[in-house]
């Protein structure tokens, strides 16, 4: 063995290593940046009969009416969720969405029971936050 076959035998390995920890440090920095992704309804939205199911790859979430409590369901733990009732006007009130059972399952006091006997659809939004991550959703409900 020639002293280059020496050298690149001890230098590769420390190469693949160095290679690795900076590949990880660029992934872990690209991932603290804050990213807008957009949901789209996956078919139309009953939130008060059916529910309506938003997703983004293989993230979805579902939102229904359950006694008057708005309810929305995660396919991945959730850090935040808020809900805005959009009026004719273009102004939102929002809804923020506290944690029921798990970071799945968020709920708020709306009234879209109240909403359904005066309009037959309703603008929402939805604000979901994963990690740095921001999903945003806005849809029409039939009431």
């Amino acid at each position: 063995m020639n002293k280059h076959t020496k050298v690149a035998v001890i230098v590769a390995p420390l190469l693949a290593v160095l290679g690795y920890i900076a590949s990880d440090y660029l992934i872990e920095n690209d991932a603290d940046k804050t990213k807008l992704i957009t949901l789209i309804p996956e078919a139309s939205c009953e939130v008060l009969t059916g529910g309506c199911v938003l997703m983004s790859g293989d993230f979805k979430i579902n939102v229904f009416d359950k006694a008057g409590s708005t309810v929305v369901n995660s396919t991945f733990p959730l850090d935040e969720a808020v809900l805005f009732l959009v009026d004719e006007d273009n102004t939102a009130t929002a809804f923020p969405l506290s944690q029921v059972q798990s970071n799945y399952y968020w709920q708020a006091q709306t009234p879209l029971r109240e909403l359904a006997r005066t309009s037959t659809s309703y603008k929402l939004r939805l604000i979901a936050s994963i990690k740095g991550g921001d999903y945003i959703s806005e849809f029409e409900t039939s009431l």
